[in-house]
């Protein structure tokens, strides 16, 4: 599939709770994995492609804190309550 050359025709729905536990779930899988093994070292890595673009562990650690920051503000943002009924007969 090729990439999107605009945003016009592109649509959807606002993520469910259950959508956006599950995009924190893989933030948090990921940095696991990025920080367990000493994998954390500033080591500069390059992506492959004519882009040449380099970054580091720490930045990619840094961009999904943020990340993570953002969608737990989202989940935290959607009203939620529970309702509890007894009968007492």
């Amino acid at each position: 599939m090729s990439d999107l050359s605009d945003l016009e025709h592109v649509s959807g729905d606002e993520l469910t709770p259950v959508q956006i536990r599950g995009i924190l779930n893989q933030i948090d899988l990921d940095i696991t994995n990025l920080v367990r093994d000493g994998k954390l070292a500033a080591i500069n890595y390059s992506v492959a492609g004519d882009s040449g673009v380099t970054t580091n562990r720490a930045a990619n650690l840094q961009a999904l804190l943020t990340a993570r920051q953002y969608y737990q503000s989202l989940l935290n943002e959607i009203p939620s309550f529970q309702i509890s009924q007894a009968s007492l007969e």
